[in-house]
């Protein structure tokens, strides 16, 4: 039974025409109260990942759960849909499971809070915001197992309930929740600072009513979703075809020897709307690394990554959702069927992005993008802190590392970037002060970016010395299946992993594991994807070429991919830099729309020589006939 909503007031708002300047303050208003939830949460919230990282996704919605400002879409329609109960004034709902609400929360460590808000006895809005948690208990420290075969082994899974009931904290589900978890303190912390910046928005919210009327805000909220709506209609109808187009790309493994996994989408325009069929996508894998995608989200990246690209003045909203169709396959990677382990979904989440961006750009390659969004690496790290004075007190570290964004139509990839734009690294600082381990190498990895007249941000390479024994894990893509390049453009440099003992052993390690045990003053070399190139790399400056040798971004070796021939100086030859691009023109070709390395077969008989790792295996599937 769909959600039953209780108003003490039926009475209908109103439909009063809003100005201009009424629209454009409040539009500006919810902005500033979505950076305001942003704002309470990482001053209030323990956990690094939130706290340092941003891990965290604020949205406002109007009274139909519809999101007006947020970044991820709404999951209210569906979970009103779906949920048999009721919703009221002084009413909290507080969830974690993703298969609750069709995948509108994607693992079951980020938990979400809905606050509806009432005016006057009737419903206004909703805020909500969700979070990671570093540790929600489970088999593995950070609950983000990667050879779970279920979701039962990822830690607590909150479906639905009500925090708050008429005003009054259900305490007794938190000391449940709180009791499966190992950073118990750090989980209140970042629950309470969830729940007081739904509150801060809702507040913001009553505000804008207060101020302008209730009838006012409210068909000011259906003015923004319906100008959103008539943008993305022109957009759509100028930058997609009716004839379809299709992309793939890979998820490079399973994390237990298997892949690589193939997504796959084809897009094409049909009736005015856009159709996005995920049809030909691999199986889900009895691993962890699938992903639940959630229509209502996909649209949301599909609309943002649009906008971006054609039109950035554009608020994007919910408002444009009927003018697209998505259809992903069940029992498919991206639509597994329960109880099916979901905890590493982050590698098929970043490459979603890839694979619009080789949608979009096919017909205009001139709004091409490379790869290179590809992941999120995470790496984990956990003990007893044995060092005097400490007392063999329990450490546990989640971080969020970061790799290099695409070259684009506009310019170079920015260097060492996250996935998210809003997200931030942990300062070294705060990781020494407060984990036992010292960072001795925070750097741009040079040449990763991929080639191009505009470059590929170069990955990071970041080691850290571990001063007590512990075990890690790590959660990475792009080691096997590289980024891909287009217009001429080369494709970035693999991620690699490499564990250096104390004696000076050095050991490749995948970039998918997990309990790796470390020991005092072992170091860890993680060293993340560079983002593909775009256009051709002989076109490229050669004094800007020079200047990157010199800022550590390029090497003298490196340039050679430019034509450009430099000594480590920076001080380039312009005769042998003429001669050699001449040579490169004369033996290439014609320059391709896409380069994506070497093919899949290639990749696997030279895996171990170059990645000094074994390459995955064929997936086997025996839910096969399940996912068809």
């Amino acid at each position: 039974m769909p959600t039953t909503i209780i108003e003490t007031n039926t009475t209908p708002f109103g439909n009063p025409t809003i100005d201009p300047v009424t629209l454009d303050i409040v539009e500006n208003a919810l902005r500033n109260a979505r950076v305001e939830m942003d704002a309470t949460l990482v001053r209030t919230a323990m956990s690094p990942g939130i706290r340092e990282q941003g891990d965290a996704f604020p949205l406002i919605a109007d009274r139909a759960g519809k999101m007006i400002v947020g970044q991820f879409g709404s999951f209210i329609g569906g979970f009103l849909k779906s949920w048999d109960g009721s919703i009221e004034d002084g009413d909290m709902i507080f969830l974690s499971d993703p298969y609750s609400v069709g995948g509108a929360i994607s693992h079951s460590n980020d938990w979400l809070v809905l606050l509806p808000v009432f005016k006057n006895g009737r419903l206004l809005a909703y805020t909500a915001m969700f979070g990671h948690q570093s540790d929600i208990g489970g088999s593995v420290v950070g609950s983000m197992p990667i050879k779970a075969r279920s979701i039962f082994e990822e830690g607590v899974r909150i479906p639905p309930v009500k925090i708050w009931k008429k005003g009054e904290y259900n305490e007794d589900v938190v000391q449940i929740v709180m009791h499966q978890v190992r950073k118990p303190d750090w989980c209140q912390a970042d629950l309470n600072a969830i729940i007081a910046s739904c509150r801060v928005a809702a507040r913001r919210v009553i505000e804008m009513a207060d101020r302008f009327g209730e009838d006012v805000y409210v068909s000011a909220t259906q003015e923004l979703l319906a100008r959103n709506h008539r943008a993305m209609e022109a957009l759509i109808g100028q930058a997609i075809a009716e004839e379809p187009v299709s992309f793939e790309d890979y998820i490079c493994d399973d994390g237990v020897g298997q892949g690589p996994y193939r997504i796959k989408c084809t897009m094409w325009r049909e009736h005015g709307r856009v159709v996005l069929d995920f049809a030909g996508t691999d199986p889900q894998s009895s691993a962890s690394i699938n992903f639940l995608l959630n229509e209502n989200m996909f649209k949301m990246f599909f609309g943002i990554y649009m906008i971006m690209v054609f039109d950035p003045q554009i608020l994007f909203n919910d408002g444009f959702y009927d003018l697209i169709d998505v259809r992903i396959p069940e029992g498919s990677l991206l639509k597994p069927k329960f109880p099916a382990a979901l905890s590493g979904r982050t590698h098929a989440l970043g490459r979603i992005f890839d694979i619009l961006g080789g949608l979009l750009g096919q017909k205009t390659p001139e709004f091409l993008n490379a790869a290179g969004f590809s992941s999120s690496p995470h790496l984990f790290y956990s003990g007893n802190d044995t060092r005097p004075g400490k007392g063999g007190a329990w450490f546990q570290l989640f971080q969020i590392g970061f790799g290099g964004v695409p070259g684009r139509p506009m310019g170079d990839g920015p260097d060492g970037h996250s996935l998210w734009p809003g997200f931030t690294n942990v300062p070294n600082e705060f990781l020494e002060r407060y984990f036992p381990m010292r960072i001795e190498r925070y750097e741009c990895a040079p040449d990763s970016g991929g080639a191009g007249v505009h470059r590929g941000g170069d990955g990071i390479h970041m080691t850290y010395r571990f001063l007590v024994a512990g075990t890690i894990s790590i959660h990475d893509d792009r080691w096997f299946v590289p980024p891909w390049g287009v217009n001429g453009g080369h494709p970035g440099a693999r991620a690699r992993k490499i564990l250096e003992k104390a004696d000076g052993t050095q050991i490749i390690i995948g970039n998918k594991v997990e309990d790796v045990e470390v020991e005092a003053e072992d170091q860890l070399h993680f060293i993340t994807w560079g983002g593909g190139g775009w256009g051709d790399p002989l076109e490229r400056d050669p004094a800007l070429v020079a200047k990157e040798i010199v800022q550590g971004l390029v090497t003298a070796e490196g340039a050679r991919a430019y034509g450009v021939v430099a000594d480590p100086a920076g001080t380039v030859d312009a005769a042998a830099t003429e001669a050699l691009r001449a040579e490169l023109r004369a033996t290439r070709g014609d320059l391709p729309l896409f380069d994506f390395g070497p093919g899949i077969e290639q990749l696997r008989a030279a895996s171990l020589a170059e990645t000094g790792l074994p390459a995955p295996t064929q997936p086997v599937w025996p839910i096969l006939q399940a996912a068809e």
